[in-house]
């Protein structure tokens, strides 16, 4: 990554979306957040996305594009899977790096392989614990980084709620029901 590009952040609020739109702007990336109401808009706009986009609202492909001048995203974080996989990647930029980060929507995208020939992108797997395993001296060194910018106050970490391990469902209740704004922890 490269300071200037930007990111889309699909499920922006969410404990994974939140904390990459504070690391990208950390990174000096031009983060755009990506979610399903104003109110999570609003909430990621507070942890460091300079530009929002309702896809409840309006059309993700169509509203990326709009907010990159036509020109496409150049870094798509993608935490949601779904329907909205597919259309953030029409909206790459040409070189752009597309970050498979989960299916939290339920659904594992078939996505056209033509579009990463016609985009020249990047379709990348981001598996942490396996890359951490097979990466000890970058791993070390990057949560270092985070645990300094955590201590200097840059990275929240914020949680939304706590559940007692009992109440395991309720805590799937609410992260199915795209309820949560950040993280949601179960404690014994």
């Amino acid at each position: 990554m490269k300071a200037g590009e930007t990111m889309a952040v699909l499920g922006a609020a969410g404990g994974t979306g939140l904390a990459a739109c504070e690391l990208g702007k950390l990174m000096g990336l031009k983060v755009i957040a990506c979610a399903s109401s104003d109110e999570k808009l609003d909430f990621a706009k507070a942890h460091g996305a300079e530009f929002v986009l309702n896809y409840s609202k309006e059309d993700l492909k169509e509203g990326l594009r709009r907010l990159t001048d036509g020109r496409g995203v150049d870094i798509i974080f993608d935490p949601v899977g779904g329907s909205y996989a597919e259309a953030s990647l029409r909206s790459i930029a040409w070189g752009g790096r597309f970050l498979v980060i989960g299916f939290a929507a339920g659904d594992i995208p078939k996505m056209p392989l033509n579009l990463a020939l016609l985009k020249g992108c990047d379709i990348r797997g981001v598996f942490w614990g396996h890359w951490a395993r097979l990466n000890p001296d970058k791993n070390r060194s990057n949560l270092e980084k985070l645990v300094e910018w955590t201590a200097e106050g840059k990275v929240s970490s914020h949680v939304d709620r706590t559940f007692p391990l009992a109440q395991t469902a309720a805590a799937l209740k609410v992260l199915v029901g795209r309820k949560a704004m950040g993280k949601v922890i179960l404690h014994p």
